[in-house]
């Protein structure tokens, strides 16, 4: 079996794709940050 037969056979499972909107995902990361940063301070842990 070659390498590429072998790629070739591999399903994909849902993971982020290459070609996705770059915007998302940045405001996703924020919007976790503020959300930990929130429960941090609600905690008292700061």
């Amino acid at each position: 079996m070659t390498a590429t037969a072998t790629t070739a056979a591999r399903v994909r499972t849902g993971g982020p794709k290459d070609d996705g909107p770059k915007i998302v995902e940045h405001i996703a990361g924020w919007i976790l940050v503020v959300a930990l940063a929130m429960l941090v301070t609600s905690l008292g842990l700061l």
